[in-house]
Order: C-alpha cells, then sequence, then structure tokens
C-alpha cells in the first residue's frame, strides 16, 4: 500500500473533517482528525487536485440524513475498525485543494474501499449533489 501518494477515489485517510454545523459557527477547525473518504479527485483548470471529502461516523444518521452503512467486508478493505457500525455520510462535504491545504496530510491512509462499493458510494452522491442536497464546506481560500 503506497501511505504517501495522492489521494483517490474510494481512499479512506484521516482527515480534520469540518462539519457544516461548525462551519455555521464560524469554527474554522475539525475537532479531531477522523476517517474519510475521497468520493471524488479532480483537477481543476490550473492542475491543482480538488478532493470532495466525506466523512465517516460511528453515530447512526438522523431520520432523513443521507449515510451509508459500511459493510463488515468493506470496514477491514479500508482499515477502519470491524467491531463498529459506520457511516459515510453523504449530504455533506469538505471541498479541499490537496496543494494548498492545510489540513490534509500526506501517510494518513488507511486503505480503500471495493470498486463495487466505491460505485455504490460515487452514484448516490452524485444523485444528492445534481439536486444541491449534498452541501460542501469550503476549506480553501
Amino acid at each position: 500500500m503506497n501511505r504517501n501518494g495522492p489521494p483517490q477515489e474510494g481512499d479512506v485517510w484521516r482527515y480534520p473533517y469540518l462539519w457544516r454545523w461548525q462551519d455555521a459557527r464560524n469554527e474554522t477547525e475539525g475537532r479531531k482528525n477522523r476517517p474519510v473518504s475521497f468520493v471524488a479527485v479532480t483537477k481543476t483548470v490550473s492542475g491543482e487536485h480538488l478532493l470532495f471529502v466525506l466523512p465517516v461516523t460511528s453515530k447512526e444518521p438522523d431520520t432523513g440524513a443521507h449515510a451509508i452503512e459500511i459493510p463488515q467486508t468493506e470496514l477491514r478493505r479500508a482499515g477502519l475498525d470491524s467491531a463498529l457500525r459506520l457511516w459515510i455520510v453523504i449530504d455533506e462535504y469538505n471541498l479541499d485543494i490537496l496543494e494548498r491545504s492545510f489540513y490534509f496530510e500526506p501517510g494518513e491512509r488507511l486503505g480503500s474501499f471495493s470498486p463495487k462499493f466505491r460505485s455504490t458510494i460515487v452514484r448516490q452522491f452524485r444523485q444528492l449533489f445534481s439536486v444541491r442536497r449534498s452541501k460542501p464546506v469550503k476549506r480553501f481560500e
């Protein structure tokens, strides 16, 4: 496993995710490093890597929230604690630029989801994104 390369779609890393409710309170720092998944890594016109970052949480989603429970096999594949029930939240995300990030730390890769599970995450995220039901927290200037 290459722990030092740039993040790829479906990778799981540690990252100080900033929740929307924290951003609404004008907080600028995530309170802890948590597992996150990169739902998309695209290049900007200037050639920088734009990161779409989804949080992983052990808190069961509220009714009406959009999240995907991570199956046991995927927990192990991604380097997550298989003794816990974990979800990927898809109705909010952090938007960051790799080359300018104050938050992304190389070497924090935990693992990666399988192509099939990654495709499920991407499909559901894109559905919410396309109707603006997944809200960003911008982590760059």
